[in-house]
Protein backbone atom coordinates (compact mmCIF):
# COMPACT_ATOMS: atom_id res chain seq x y z
CA UNK A 1 0.00 0.00 0.00
CA UNK A 2 1.40 3.47 -0.95
CA UNK A 3 0.60 6.52 1.11
CA UNK A 4 1.94 9.93 0.19
CA UNK A 5 2.60 12.90 2.50
CA UNK A 6 2.52 16.05 0.10
CA UNK A 7 2.32 19.69 0.50
CA UNK A 8 4.10 22.56 -0.26
CA UNK A 9 7.58 22.94 0.85
CA UNK A 10 7.84 24.66 3.92
CA UNK A 11 4.72 23.16 4.99
CA UNK A 12 6.52 19.88 5.46
CA UNK A 13 9.51 21.26 7.50
CA UNK A 14 7.82 19.45 10.47
CA UNK A 15 9.02 16.32 11.74
CA UNK A 16 7.90 13.74 8.92
CA UNK A 17 9.05 11.00 10.73
CA UNK A 18 6.70 11.07 13.29
CA UNK A 19 3.74 10.70 10.88
CA UNK A 20 5.61 7.98 8.89
CA UNK A 21 5.99 6.05 12.37
CA UNK A 22 2.12 7.11 13.16
CA UNK A 23 1.05 5.13 9.54
CA UNK A 24 3.69 2.12 10.27
CA UNK A 25 1.87 1.44 13.52
CA UNK A 26 -1.54 0.43 11.72
CA UNK A 27 0.31 -0.13 8.68
CA UNK A 28 3.43 -1.34 8.83
CA UNK A 29 4.25 -2.45 5.25
CA UNK A 30 3.04 0.90 3.97
CA UNK A 31 5.15 2.38 1.29
CA UNK A 32 5.53 6.24 2.54
CA UNK A 33 6.48 8.78 0.04
CA UNK A 34 7.43 12.25 1.04
CA UNK A 35 6.46 14.62 -1.73
CA UNK A 36 7.25 18.33 -2.13
CA UNK A 37 4.69 20.21 -3.84
CA UNK A 38 5.95 22.44 -6.47
CA UNK A 39 5.30 21.29 -10.03
CA UNK A 40 1.47 19.59 -10.12
CA UNK A 41 2.08 16.94 -13.31
CA UNK A 42 5.30 15.71 -10.87
CA UNK A 43 2.90 15.29 -7.97
CA UNK A 44 0.42 13.15 -10.47
CA UNK A 45 2.63 11.22 -11.45
CA UNK A 46 3.78 10.33 -7.83
CA UNK A 47 0.07 9.93 -7.19
CA UNK A 48 -0.79 7.73 -9.95
CA UNK A 49 -0.51 4.66 -7.64
CA UNK A 50 -0.92 6.08 -4.22
CA UNK A 51 -3.66 4.22 -2.50
CA UNK A 52 -3.83 7.13 0.51
CA UNK A 53 -2.92 11.48 0.89
CA UNK A 54 -2.17 13.65 3.38
CA UNK A 55 -2.06 17.36 2.73
CA UNK A 56 -3.22 20.40 4.07
CA UNK A 57 -3.26 22.63 0.86
CA UNK A 58 -3.14 20.86 -2.08
CA UNK A 59 -5.60 21.83 -4.16
CA UNK A 60 -7.58 18.28 -5.12
CA UNK A 61 -10.61 18.90 -7.86
CA UNK A 62 -11.78 16.76 -10.52
CA UNK A 63 -9.14 16.99 -12.83
CA UNK A 64 -6.79 16.26 -9.90
CA UNK A 65 -8.48 13.33 -8.71
CA UNK A 66 -8.49 11.81 -12.33
CA UNK A 67 -4.83 11.61 -12.17
CA UNK A 68 -5.38 9.71 -9.12
CA UNK A 69 -6.90 6.03 -10.33
CA UNK A 70 -6.27 4.14 -7.58
CA UNK A 71 -6.82 6.60 -4.88
CA UNK A 72 -9.10 5.52 -1.60
CA UNK A 73 -8.87 8.40 1.19
CA UNK A 74 -7.86 11.45 1.74
CA UNK A 75 -6.67 13.14 5.23
CA UNK A 76 -6.68 16.15 5.70
CA UNK A 77 -3.75 17.32 8.66
CA UNK A 78 -6.21 20.74 9.04
CA UNK A 79 -9.47 22.09 10.09
CA UNK A 80 -10.37 23.56 6.45
CA UNK A 81 -10.89 21.34 3.11
CA UNK A 82 -12.08 23.95 1.01
CA UNK A 83 -9.47 23.31 -1.37
CA UNK A 84 -11.04 19.32 -2.00
CA UNK A 85 -13.97 18.81 -4.20
CA UNK A 86 -16.37 17.13 -1.82
CA UNK A 87 -19.05 16.34 -4.37
CA UNK A 88 -16.46 14.68 -6.52
CA UNK A 89 -15.10 13.00 -3.76
CA UNK A 90 -18.45 11.43 -3.15
CA UNK A 91 -19.09 10.37 -6.81
CA UNK A 92 -15.67 8.22 -6.29
CA UNK A 93 -16.34 6.92 -2.87
CA UNK A 94 -13.20 8.63 -1.29
CA UNK A 95 -13.66 8.96 2.29
CA UNK A 96 -12.43 13.22 3.07
CA UNK A 97 -11.15 13.02 6.61
CA UNK A 98 -10.13 16.63 8.76
CA UNK A 99 -9.20 17.53 12.02
CA UNK A 100 -11.70 19.31 14.43
CA UNK A 101 -10.97 19.73 17.75
CA UNK A 102 -7.02 20.30 18.16
CA UNK A 103 -5.53 24.13 18.53
CA UNK A 104 -9.10 25.75 19.87
CA UNK A 105 -6.98 27.41 22.79
CA UNK A 106 -3.64 28.47 20.52
CA UNK A 107 -6.39 29.81 17.63
CA UNK A 108 -7.96 32.06 20.32
CA UNK A 109 -5.16 32.97 22.28
CA UNK A 110 -3.44 34.15 19.06
CA UNK A 111 -6.92 36.12 18.17
CA UNK A 112 -6.74 37.81 21.47
CA UNK A 113 -3.20 38.82 21.34
CA UNK A 114 -3.47 40.14 18.01
CA UNK A 115 -6.35 42.11 18.99
CA UNK A 116 -4.12 43.70 22.15
CA UNK A 117 -1.16 44.30 20.35
CA UNK A 118 -3.03 46.40 17.63
CA UNK A 119 -4.95 48.03 20.23
CA UNK A 120 -2.07 48.86 22.48
CA UNK A 121 -0.38 49.71 19.06
CA UNK A 122 3.22 47.22 19.90
CA UNK A 123 4.08 47.30 16.22
CA UNK A 124 4.79 51.21 16.44
CA UNK A 125 6.65 51.36 19.39
CA UNK A 126 8.49 48.18 18.07
CA UNK A 127 9.36 50.15 15.30
CA UNK A 128 9.75 53.14 17.10
CA UNK A 129 12.52 52.12 19.11
CA UNK A 130 14.33 49.18 16.90
CA UNK A 131 14.47 51.95 13.92
CA UNK A 132 13.55 55.27 14.74
CA UNK A 133 15.61 55.10 18.33
CA UNK A 134 12.64 57.34 19.76
CA UNK A 135 11.34 56.27 23.31
CA UNK A 136 8.04 58.48 23.25
CA UNK A 137 4.43 56.56 24.74
CA UNK A 138 2.13 59.71 23.12
CA UNK A 139 4.12 58.89 19.39
CA UNK A 140 1.16 56.23 18.81
CA UNK A 141 -2.53 56.58 18.33
CA UNK A 142 -4.59 56.15 21.88
CA UNK A 143 -5.01 53.08 22.64
CA UNK A 144 -9.49 52.16 22.85
CA UNK A 145 -8.73 49.90 25.78
CA UNK A 146 -10.85 47.02 25.48
CA UNK A 147 -12.48 47.19 28.75
CA UNK A 148 -16.21 48.22 27.90
CA UNK A 149 -15.81 48.11 24.49
CA UNK A 150 -17.70 45.44 21.95
CA UNK A 151 -15.99 42.33 20.25
CA UNK A 152 -18.47 41.26 17.56
CA UNK A 153 -17.73 37.41 16.05
CA UNK A 154 -18.70 36.17 12.87
CA UNK A 155 -18.90 32.57 13.67
CA UNK A 156 -19.57 30.81 17.44
CA UNK A 157 -18.12 27.30 17.00
CA UNK A 158 -15.57 25.86 19.41
CA UNK A 159 -12.94 28.96 18.54
CA UNK A 160 -16.14 31.33 18.47
CA UNK A 161 -17.34 30.38 22.12
CA UNK A 162 -12.78 30.53 23.52
CA UNK A 163 -12.71 34.08 22.31
CA UNK A 164 -15.53 35.13 23.66
CA UNK A 165 -14.78 33.87 26.91
CA UNK A 166 -11.48 35.44 26.59
CA UNK A 167 -12.96 38.72 26.15
CA UNK A 168 -15.32 38.54 28.66
CA UNK A 169 -12.68 38.86 31.03
CA UNK A 170 -11.31 41.40 29.75
CA UNK A 171 -14.32 43.21 30.11
CA UNK A 172 -15.47 43.02 26.41
CA UNK A 173 -19.43 43.26 25.48
CA UNK A 174 -19.28 40.17 22.97
CA UNK A 175 -21.89 39.86 19.76
CA UNK A 176 -21.97 37.17 17.79
CA UNK A 177 -23.33 36.14 14.49
CA UNK A 178 -24.05 32.12 13.34
CA UNK A 179 -27.17 30.75 12.07
CA UNK A 180 -25.77 27.27 14.02
CA UNK A 181 -25.47 28.94 17.27
CA UNK A 182 -27.19 27.70 20.50
CA UNK A 183 -28.71 30.54 22.24
CA UNK A 184 -28.55 28.34 25.84
CA UNK A 185 -24.64 27.94 25.23
CA UNK A 186 -24.51 31.76 23.97
CA UNK A 187 -26.48 33.38 27.03
CA UNK A 188 -24.56 30.74 29.44
CA UNK A 189 -21.16 32.62 28.60
CA UNK A 190 -23.07 36.22 27.92
CA UNK A 191 -22.82 36.53 24.41
CA UNK A 192 -25.60 38.19 22.58
CA UNK A 193 -26.51 36.66 19.12
CA UNK A 194 -27.40 39.53 17.15
CA UNK A 195 -27.89 39.63 12.97
CA UNK A 196 -24.68 40.72 11.00
CA UNK A 197 -25.42 44.58 10.48
CA UNK A 198 -26.42 45.18 13.91
CA UNK A 199 -22.91 43.72 15.01
CA UNK A 200 -20.84 45.19 11.78
CA UNK A 201 -22.35 48.55 12.67
CA UNK A 202 -21.99 48.30 16.83
CA UNK A 203 -18.38 46.44 17.36
CA UNK A 204 -15.28 48.12 18.41
CA UNK A 205 -13.55 45.01 16.97
CA UNK A 206 -14.75 42.30 14.25
CA UNK A 207 -13.22 39.12 14.56
CA UNK A 208 -13.89 36.29 11.95
CA UNK A 209 -14.46 32.85 12.82
CA UNK A 210 -16.24 31.41 10.13
CA UNK A 211 -15.79 28.23 7.91
CA UNK A 212 -15.06 28.88 4.19
CA UNK A 213 -18.14 28.59 2.52
CA UNK A 214 -19.55 29.50 -0.87
CA UNK A 215 -21.95 30.89 0.52
CA UNK A 216 -19.52 33.41 3.02
CA UNK A 217 -16.38 33.61 0.46
CA UNK A 218 -15.16 37.10 0.30
CA UNK A 219 -18.35 37.97 2.72
CA UNK A 220 -16.28 40.80 3.77
CA UNK A 221 -16.16 43.61 1.03
CA UNK A 222 -15.79 47.02 0.48
CA UNK A 223 -19.74 47.36 1.17
CA UNK A 224 -19.49 45.14 4.42
CA UNK A 225 -16.50 47.54 5.49
CA UNK A 226 -18.44 50.49 5.12
CA UNK A 227 -21.01 49.40 8.02
CA UNK A 228 -18.52 49.20 10.18
CA UNK A 229 -19.46 52.40 11.71
CA UNK A 230 -17.06 52.51 14.80
CA UNK A 231 -14.30 52.07 12.48
CA UNK A 232 -13.00 48.59 14.33
CA UNK A 233 -9.79 46.65 14.63
CA UNK A 234 -10.89 44.04 11.76
CA UNK A 235 -9.05 40.76 12.82
CA UNK A 236 -9.22 37.29 10.33
CA UNK A 237 -7.61 34.08 11.76
CA UNK A 238 -10.13 31.37 10.03
CA UNK A 239 -9.67 31.98 5.83
CA UNK A 240 -8.38 34.22 3.73
CA UNK A 241 -10.86 33.59 1.22
CA UNK A 242 -13.86 35.39 3.14
CA UNK A 243 -11.97 39.04 2.89
CA UNK A 244 -11.29 40.84 -0.22
CA UNK A 245 -7.80 42.16 0.18
CA UNK A 246 -8.20 45.07 -2.11
CA UNK A 247 -11.57 46.51 -0.42
CA UNK A 248 -9.84 45.78 3.42
CA UNK A 249 -6.53 47.67 1.64
CA UNK A 250 -9.13 50.69 0.85
CA UNK A 251 -10.80 50.14 3.88
CA UNK A 252 -7.52 50.63 5.82
CA UNK A 253 -6.62 53.94 3.52
CA UNK A 254 -9.91 55.56 4.26
CA UNK A 255 -10.17 54.58 7.90
CA UNK A 256 -13.32 52.86 8.04
CA UNK A 257 -11.10 50.03 9.44
CA UNK A 258 -8.36 51.20 12.00
CA UNK A 259 -6.51 48.47 12.08
CA UNK A 260 -6.33 44.60 10.82
CA UNK A 261 -4.40 41.52 12.47
CA UNK A 262 -4.34 38.87 9.71
CA UNK A 263 -3.37 35.16 10.62
CA UNK A 264 -4.22 34.14 6.63
CA UNK A 265 -4.17 35.75 3.17
CA UNK A 266 -6.54 34.32 0.45
CA UNK A 267 -3.87 32.88 -0.85
CA UNK A 268 -2.20 30.39 1.06
CA UNK A 269 1.15 30.98 -0.80
CA UNK A 270 1.06 34.67 -1.29
CA UNK A 271 3.02 36.91 -2.99
CA UNK A 272 4.40 38.98 -0.34
CA UNK A 273 6.04 41.42 -2.39
CA UNK A 274 3.04 42.72 -3.57
CA UNK A 275 0.55 42.35 -1.25
CA UNK A 276 -1.38 45.63 -0.16
CA UNK A 277 -1.53 44.85 3.19
CA UNK A 278 2.17 44.52 3.94
CA UNK A 279 4.23 47.31 5.66
CA UNK A 280 1.76 48.89 7.27
CA UNK A 281 2.50 50.08 10.91
CA UNK A 282 -1.66 49.25 11.93
CA UNK A 283 -1.32 45.38 10.16
CA UNK A 284 0.05 42.61 11.33
CA UNK A 285 0.29 39.96 9.38
CA UNK A 286 1.47 36.28 10.77
CA UNK A 287 2.12 33.03 8.76
CA UNK A 288 -1.29 31.15 9.26
CA UNK A 289 0.26 30.80 12.78
CA UNK A 290 -2.68 30.61 15.09
CA UNK A 291 -2.79 26.92 15.14
CA UNK A 292 0.96 26.48 16.11
CA UNK A 293 2.51 25.08 19.60
CA UNK A 294 4.05 21.73 20.49
CA UNK A 295 0.65 20.21 22.16
CA UNK A 296 -0.89 21.51 19.03
CA UNK A 297 1.45 19.78 16.26
CA UNK A 298 1.77 16.92 18.18
CA UNK A 299 -2.68 15.85 17.94
CA UNK A 300 -2.56 17.06 14.53
CA UNK A 301 0.54 14.72 13.22
CA UNK A 302 -1.29 12.01 14.93
CA UNK A 303 -5.22 12.54 14.37
CA UNK A 304 -4.66 13.22 10.71
CA UNK A 305 -2.76 9.98 10.33
CA UNK A 306 -4.75 8.18 12.29
CA UNK A 307 -7.87 9.23 10.39
CA UNK A 308 -6.02 8.10 7.22
CA UNK A 309 -5.40 4.15 8.20
CA UNK A 310 -8.59 3.87 9.60
CA UNK A 311 -9.86 4.47 6.35
CA UNK A 312 -7.42 2.60 4.35
CA UNK A 313 -7.92 -0.51 6.72
CA UNK A 314 -11.62 -0.47 6.12
CA UNK A 315 -12.52 1.19 9.32
CA UNK A 316 -13.73 5.15 8.38
CA UNK A 317 -16.02 5.06 11.18
CA UNK A 318 -13.44 5.17 13.78
CA UNK A 319 -11.93 8.17 11.86
CA UNK A 320 -12.38 11.38 14.00
CA UNK A 321 -14.51 13.43 10.91
CA UNK A 322 -15.20 12.23 7.72
CA UNK A 323 -15.86 15.56 5.76
CA UNK A 324 -18.07 13.66 2.93
CA UNK A 325 -19.78 11.19 4.35
CA UNK A 326 -18.07 8.49 2.63
CA UNK A 327 -18.03 5.59 4.96
CA UNK A 328 -18.02 7.33 7.97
Amino acid sequence: MKIVISDYPDVLGRELEKEIACVREDIPDAAVVVHPYADPEDFYREMADADGLLTAFIPLDRAALDRMPDLKAISINATGYNFVDLEETRRRSIPVCAIGEYCTQEVADHTMALLLALDRNLKHYSNDIDQVRRWQYYSAPRPMGLDGKTLGLFGFGKIGKAVARRARGFGMRVLAVDPRADAAQAAALDVELTDPDTLLAASDAVSNHMNLTPENAHYFDLACFRKMKRHPIFLNVARGGSVVEADLARALDEGLVRAAGLDVLEAEKPDLAHCTLTGRENVIITPHAAFYSARAIDALQRMSCKNLTACLTGHPEQAFRVVNGVGG
